[in-house]
């Protein structure tokens, strides 16, 4: 669903009390692999200006991998392998905070930097620490800048894309708006470099399969890991915790102050709120297995209901009780995630079955639901 018109301002990022802010490689780096200045120093102004006006920022930005393939004459911008891409993160993280030191000093600000990986942010425990830690340094007064610790990631640890990342870190932080400062200025319709009627959608109240549709994984520069399908992903977990995100035009200069003054970018509005653990869960990337469930049993998820054994018609993984599981329905769409009340085999064992035939296929007194409400959050 979209609409034509901007909302309120309880739904903005522009004027939020928290916000995050998300630079790519194509903007930070020009095509010769140095830091745009200028560009960036005008962020740094607006980041500045908006803190005086008593907004808190988060800013995650890429560029490690493109700085640091320069400085070591790397091909393919650092991407050729995996050891390359280290290798360049290794080398571009120094170069990238000491950026960020400089020009956030150069405005009165105190620059922190956090390095992370997927399971920083998909493991409770080491969630909530990185929350914290982010919290204290914005009580301090300091910035922090994000970025994916790219030295250390590998396939089963990395984000691949800091678009998502800001949408988990958002999460964490305790951020009402993000803001995705991109190489092109919304969602389209189609893509407008090569569909002349293709229209920028100003606002997005669902992100339904026909808008998902829109998006391509391409990316303009080559630089960078995300594209609009990422963007789109991001928007969805963002949303599923109730936080509004935006993407818009930053080939401009002052580009937030740009986005607050001119009806630019696409906002998408979050369908719910939620909050502590059910956020936590909202935005999980990782899932230990997947549970399908009937029609019946999608519909009495979306009414609030716990997950019964009688609509669950497959179960897939190696999960234990307590893990992060995806709830879906017969056509394999996402419904939610919640944490599993069984074990992947016992769980098995049940499906289907009303829950007064539980004890007699498991041989012990059963629990209330496969997946409880109060551990379940809608997608």
């Amino acid at each position: 669903m979209v609409a034509t018109v901007r909302p309120s301002a309880a739904f903005d990022p522009a004027v939020c009390a928290r916000l995050v802010v998300k630079i790519g490689s194509s903007l930070l780096v020009d095509a010769a692999g140095a830091v745009r200045s200028d560009w960036l120093a005008g962020v740094v102004a607006d980041i500045a200006a908006r803190r005086s006006q008593g907004q808190q920022i988060v800013v995650v930005s890429s560029g490690a991998i493109a700085l640091g393939a320069r400085r070591l004459g790397l091909e393919r911008g650092g991407r050729a392998s995996l050891e390359d891409a280290q290798a360049a993160a290794a080398v571009g993280q120094v170069a990238l905070a000491g950026v960020w030191e400089a020009l956030l000093a150069g405005q009165a600000m105190v620059a922190a930097q956090l390095l992370l990986t997927l399971d920083d942010l998909e493991d409770r425990r080491r969630y909530l620490n990185v929350a914290a830690t982010m919290a204290r340094l914005l009580d301090l007064g300091a910035v922090p800048v994000l970025n994916e610790n790219d030295t250390v990631a590998t396939a089963e640890i990395r984000f691949g894309d800091n678009d998502r990342l800001a949408a988990r870190a958002a999460q964490a932080a305790g951020a009402s708006g993000v803001i995705l400062l991109s190489d092109v200025d919304g969602l389209y319709t189609a893509n407008p470099a090569s569909d002349a009627s293709a229209a920028r959608i100003p606002v997005v109240k669902a992100l339904t399969p026909d808008v998902m549709a829109m998006a391509t994984a391409e990316t303009r520069s080559g630089m960078g890991s995300g594209g609009m399908a990422a963007k789109l992903q991001a928007a969805r977990m963002a949303g599923a915790a109730g936080i509004a995100l935006a993407i818009c035009d930053g080939r401009v200069d002052r580009p937030l102050t740009h986005f607050a003054s001119h009806d630019g970018g696409t906002l998408f509005l979050p369908p719910r709120s939620a909050k502590g653990r059910k956020a936590w869960l909202a935005g999980r990337i990782t899932v230990a297995g997947t549970i399908m469930v009937d029609a019946g049993a999608a519909a009495a998820l979306r009414r609030g209901a716990s997950l019964l054994a009688a609509g669950v018609h497959s179960v897939d993984g190696r999960f234990r009780r307590g893990d992060v599981v995806a709830i879906a329905g017969s056509d394999g769409e996402l419904i939610a995630r919640g944490l599993a009340g069984y074990d992947a085999g016992d769980a098995a064992a049940i499906m289907g079955l009303r829950n007064d035939a539980h004890a007699a296929a498991l041989g012990y007194a059963p629990r209330a639901a496969l997946v409880h409400a109060d551990h379940l959050v809608l997608i």
